[in-house]
């Protein structure tokens, strides 16, 4: 099998309630994957492809993505971080059925977006990221 991902989005861009709180919750999930925040000011921040501002409007919920990674113990140690930084339970680290050797942790995030975490068994990626040069 040979699956291509990070073709389809340049970023994902959701609204939040309480800010502070969407920060606590991102900034330990994303440390558990190595990855800086940017830009955090009173309104916004974002992290790689995913941008998070508290605005005026509605916030955004109900929306599921998923982050790639390493190995299995990546993803328990991502399902930790995030249920200790106010994160909640919806679904623990455990093979699921989608195909052999699919191993993933759903968390919800402080609006109750879907945020998993996954590793899809063993392989071998192309790149460690994207690098775009202007």
């Amino acid at each position: 099998m040979e699956l291509h991902r990070g073709r389809l989005f340049d970023h994902v861009h959701i609204h939040v309630r309480d800010l502070e709180a969407s920060k606590r919750f991102y900034r330990a999930i994303f440390s558990v994957f190595g990855i800086p925040f940017g830009g955090d000011t009173p309104d916004h921040f974002w992290a790689d492809e995913l941008w998070v501002d508290a605005r005026p409007g509605p916030q955004t919920s109900n929306l599921h993505f998923a982050l790639q990674s390493p190995d299995r113990a990546h993803v328990d140690k991502f399902y930790k971080a995030g249920l200790e930084a106010g994160g909640r339970d919806n679904g623990a680290p455990g093979e699921r059925s989608y195909h052999p050797g699919y191993y993933a942790a759903f968390l919800f995030d402080p609006d109750g977006n879907n945020i998993e975490a996954v590793h899809h068994g063993p392989m071998q990626r192309s790149a460690a990221s994207v690098v775009i040069k202007a």
